[in-house]
């Protein structure tokens, strides 16, 4: 199987020159998605590198679209860490119990409101270690607050990403940091948050989970997914 998998590999990719010529590819894919996505970026609507802190904790298992929808009473009330902090877990899970998790996420969001002014000032901090130190932050989280509220060169995974890297051919790991490291070697840094948004736009739009449009994708000659071919 495995003898298989890399004769495949060599006929779509060459024989001698593999490496290089899967970051030709992906070059070229993104240059296919930035046409066909130039305006691409995060739904979630913030005002602030804390609001969107508190609405990426929030998108775990959840739509952006019904995270804006919690947050915009929510940030109309609270919308500092010293706001948050003050609040009990029973309180602000009443305010977000539209979202998935959300007495989880409510006791998420208040400890890391509490660490952020008792050891940041009340900033959010522009360190990854520092971001992925705070309660209910994880290495998505934290790609997605220091790519769009401080415009690092980051390339959070999600499920959208995950899926679409992987049918595209250009990871074939499993576990969504690895996707996210052979998607860094393939795309240079001043890329990777704009690429990060125009895969997610494909998985939304076209790329779906189960039923996807691959009649109408503009990428589907680099696709390795078996439906294109029906």
């Amino acid at each position: 199987m495995k003898e298989i998998k890399k004769a495949a590999e060599r006929e779509r990719f060459g024989e001698n020159n593999f490496l290089p010529a899967k970051e030709e590819a992906a070059a070229r894919i993104m240059e296919i998605l930035a046409e066909k996505y130039p305006e691409a970026g995060t739904a979630l609507n913030f005002r602030t590198p804390f609001e969107l802190l508190v609405a990426a904790i929030l998108s775990a298992q959840c739509t952006d679209r019904q995270v804006n929808r919690i947050t915009a009473g929510l940030f109309k009330k609270y919308n500092t860490p010293q706001e948050f902090a003050a609040l009990s877990p029973e309180e602000l899970a009443g305010e977000i119990k539209g979202c998935g998790l959300h007495r989880v996420k409510s006791r998420h969001i208040i400890e890391a409101s509490r660490e952020l002014v008792k050891r940041h000032g009340g900033l959010v901090p522009q360190d990854r270690k520092a971001l992925e130190a705070l309660p209910g932050v994880g290495r998505k989280t934290a790609g997605v607050v220091l790519g769009v509220a401080f415009g690092g060169c980051e390339l959070p995974v999600d499920t959208h990403v995950y899926r679409v890297a992987r049918r595209l051919g250009l990871s074939e790991a499993k576990r969504p940091e690895e996707v996210e490291e052979e998607l860094a070697g393939l795309i240079p840094p001043p890329q990777r948050m704009a690429a990060h948004h125009r895969l997610i736009a494909h998985g939304r739009q076209v790329c779906s989970a189960r039923k996807p449009a691959c009649h109408r994708c503009c990428v589907k000659d680099f696709c390795c997914y078996p439906a294109k071919r029906g």
